[in-house]
């Protein structure tokens, strides 16, 4: 498994949901980041059905590449 320096991956950061026509919708923070679709979902979908907890973070970490560009608001609790 990859090496993981700030325990990143030891939380729940991203959740996948596969749809019924193959797509796998990745989430942060309750928000659909990216959408996997195709032959590279159904390889995502295989390696995420074999992992563990941590492997799942990072599989799905890699698959959202870098969605985040430091412009991002908090969340609002309310």
């Amino acid at each position: 498994m990859p090496e993981d320096a700030r325990n990143r991956f030891d939380e729940d950061v991203f959740v996948h949901r596969v749809t019924k026509d193959g797509k796998v919708l990745i989430s942060w923070q309750g928000r659909v980041v990216t959408t996997v679709a195709g032959k590279p979902a159904a390889k995502l979908i295989d390696r995420l059905e074999r992992a563990d907890r941590r492997e799942v973070q990072h599989l799905l970490a890699r698959a959202t590449g870098n969605f985040k560009h430091g412009n991002e608001r908090p969340r609002s609790q309310g």
